[in-house]
């Protein structure tokens, strides 16, 4: 039943310099702010690097969601890996969101932050007999499998276990999404899922087995997609397969789970628009009696994220202009890793120079160390602050120690109160686990 492949737009790239300020942090009396609470004020308290979240955004984010799917039997799955402080979880938990999870890890935070294991399904092509058992102990509400060998696992450790697991399996609908390479799931080249043919091959195993049950279909097709077309080719997709089910094994599944990876506006170009995909999705469920599951990440807390970084020097070398930071690829890998563009700023207006195109670089001993290249900013002084925005998805949740750099502090800004959400580390922390006799 293969679609083909399906080409669906084109990325743009390089700066977006047109793209409008970042509303969680707006500049009042020339100083950004996240709410009413200065970020100048933050660093004194805090420091740098530092990541800062605006916990009212995150939650004008999901009612966003909720609102514009709201005719649907609807299920907001956060994806947990986007930002999995715990703080972020129990915000959101507490509006009513569940979980997607990857890992028992993540299961593990999940269930610390008092979400609901009813509301968490477990996605990934590698989850081991371990987090399977973990999972099946916690009763999340399902497995989205991705391969039958995962599948034959899950079944005998549900079955040593004495419970039926519950399963979707998530289809790869051979959808190429307008988005970078590495972030690109939807494609049947990427390790992810299964060709609508064998996943009713394996809706057929696992209505066969006694420890298995037929739940649900999931698909996944990339980040930072930023158009309804390819989410609505995905969903056509899995519909079928969902009929094909039906009409195979007389299974009626409950619920469609269309992923996430709604895109938001950056330094690179604008945000999807939901209310548009919400109203394909709802005229494709018309009629039918689907639980429609959404995995948001980046769409709640991207945009409502910052990082916060000191001017070390300026340096001038080789016709280029480089802005050296106290924070580089440790604490946001992700301009280094896939080309993610982030709108920067000043914190300070009185902190500008003429306006250039310059480096802005990080301290880590890595050519690849850079937060932004070619970005125009006023040339700043050293001891300035610099502002990364759309720095709460994928940013602290990928930092590392590498250079045996400390990982920095978070503070989650809600209702006009700044919180420490996760200390700064210190050097001790570096060595903690290891021997040191």
């Amino acid at each position: 039943m293969g679609t083909g492949l399906l080409n669906i737009g084109q990325r743009r790239r390089g700066p977006a310099e047109g793209v409008s300020a970042d509303s969680a942090f707006p500049r009042r009396d020339g100083v950004l702010r996240c709410g009413e609470v200065s970020l100048e004020a933050l660093v004194q308290e805090y420091g740098t690097p530092l990541y800062v979240y605006n916990g009212d955004r995150i939650l004008e984010r999901f009612h966003a969601v909720r609102d514009a799917f709201a005719p649907l039997d609807l299920v907001i799955a956060y994806s947990v890996k986007a930002n999995p402080n715990l703080a972020v979880l129990r915000l959101l938990g507490g509006a009513g969101a569940g979980a997607d999870i990857v890992s028992g890890g993540e299961l593990y935070r999940v269930r610390h932050a008092g979400i609901d294991p009813e509301r968490v399904v477990f996605a990934g092509v590698g989850k081991t007999r371990d987090e399977m058992r973990y999972a099946l102990e916690q009763g999340i509400m399902a497995f989205h499998v991705e391969s039958a060998q995962e599948l034959v696992a899950l079944g005998e450790v549900a079955r040593d276990a004495g419970v039926t697991a519950p399963v979707a399996v998530r289809v790869n609908p051979d959808v190429r999404s307008p988005t970078h390479e590495f972030t690109r799931t939807g494609h049947a080249s990427a390790k992810f899922g299964v060709s609508p043919d064998e996943a009713v091959d394996l809706y057929r195993a696992i209505v066969e087995h006694t420890a298995l049950s037929a739940v649900g279909v999931n698909v996944h097709i990339g980040s930072q997609i930023r158009e309804p077309r390819p989410f609505l080719a995905a969903l056509d997709v899995v519909l079928e397969v969902a009929d094909r089910v039906l009409r195979d094994s007389g299974t009626d599944l409950r619920y469609v789970d269309l992923g996430g990876g709604f895109g938001i506006a950056d330094g690179e170009a604008g945000a999807l628009d939901i209310r548009a995909l919400a109203a394909g999705v709802a005229a494709r469920l018309e009629g039918r009696s689907l639980t429609l599951i959404l995995e948001p990440g980046r769409f709640l807390v991207g945009d409502a994220g910052a990082l916060l970084t000191r001017v070390l020097y300026l340096k001038r070398s080789g016709g280029k202009t480089f802005v050296i930071t106290d924070a580089g690829m440790t604490e946001l890998i992700r301009p280094s890793h896939y080309g993610g563009v982030h709108a920067i700023s000043l914190v300070h207006d009185s902190d500008k120079g003429s306006v250039e195109r310059v480096d802005i670089v990080g301290p880590v001993c890595e050519q690849g160390d850079f937060l932004a290249r070619d970005w125009r900013l006023p040339v700043p002084s050293p001891g300035a602050l610099i502002c990364v925005r759309q720095a709460g998805a994928y940013g602290f949740t990928m930092a590392s120690n590498y250079n045996s750099r400390p990982r920095p502090a978070e503070v989650l800004v809600h209702g006009g109160r700044p919180t420490l959400a996760r200390r700064r580390e210190e050097y001790g922390d570096l060595i903690r686990g290891e021997r040191d006799d």
